[in-house]
């Protein structure tokens, strides 16, 4: 199955053209380490897109290759390209990136501690020019999937949990009015029951606002119930992908990412036993 053919709704020009491809790239941090080898994916138009993998896998280095912020951490895409509507963009600055719709929500959040959650959201419209009715319009588009923010709108981010946090830092990037988020590890620290209701927000975002997602995450059960596609990653390549469904009832994903298999969940001696045998590394 294609990857336009796993969305739910998908249409003409999502099967044309993905809104982001990711062709064949290279990453190398510090002209010595090569992190990424010859990774390629798409994220069709209205798609929700999951990179999965463990810890080191090389899903944080696809995204900030995506969103131009490698260079900071003097890395580099040296092999391949990425293009956004068609556009190449992988030679483009962050700066560039935004008003064109594009926009990450870093891992661990990231808010501005001293600052309100207001005035951190505030802070996602800094680039807009359209008036401040529209930009307070927004804020409370934001308030209403995120109503808890609405309640703690004059407290310091800084002095707020971690939910919270997660909720204003996507809340922030709503507001620059974005076509495609990607959102870097959106469970990590969270209680269970705030990681569903994250990734049910990222649904409806989805449905209802039209924003597209690829989003890394190493909780790959909740992932694939939520994304369209996934890709999985290992040692900084694609080792295997498919539509969500797919994945989750794949038996090497069950044993190696769920702790199951077709005899049911297995103890993690077992598991690391058998990760000699992982058949798309064979």
């Amino acid at each position: 199955m294609t990857i336009s053919a796993a969305l739910r709704q998908p249409s003409a020009a999502t099967a044309n053209q993905p809104l982001l491809e990711v062709r064949n790239i290279e990453v190398i941090y510090d002209h010595v380490i090569l992190v990424l080898k010859g990774v390629s994916l798409e994220v069709p138009e209205g798609g929700i897109v999951a990179l999965l993998g463990a810890n080191g896998a090389g899903k944080t280095t696809t995204l900030k290759a995506v969103s131009n912020l490698l260079t900071a951490e003097r890395g580099n895409v040296t092999k391949g390209s990425i293009y956004y509507r068609g556009d190449r963009i992988d030679r483009l600055t962050p700066a560039d990136l935004v008003p064109r719709g594009v926009i990450q929500v870093m891992e661990g959040r990231h808010c501005f501690g001293h600052l309100t959650v207001e005035e951190n959201l505030l802070t996602g419209a800094y680039t807009r020019r359209d008036g401040r009715a529209s930009i307070a319009k927004d804020i409370e588009l934001v308030y209403s999937y995120f109503p808890r923010l609405k309640e703690r709108r004059k407290s310091l981010a800084g002095y707020t949990s971690g939910g919270e946090q997660q909720m204003t830092a996507i809340g922030r990037a709503l507001m620059s009015r974005p076509k495609m988020i990607l959102l870097d590890e959106p469970s990590m620290g969270l209680a269970p029951q705030l990681v569903e209701e994250i990734f049910d927000i990222v649904r409806q975002l989805n449905e209802k606002e039209h924003v597209s997602f690829l989003l890394a995450e190493q909780n790959t059960n909740i992932a694939l119930r939520y994304a369209h596609y996934g890709y999985i990653l290992e040692n900084g390549r694609v080792v295997l992908d498919g539509s969500g469904e797919e994945l989750r009832q794949n038996e090497d994903v069950k044993e190696f990412y769920l702790g199951l298999s077709g005899s049911g969940r297995k103890s993690y001696r077992d598991v690391k036993h058998y990760k000699r045998r992982k058949r798309w590394l064979a």
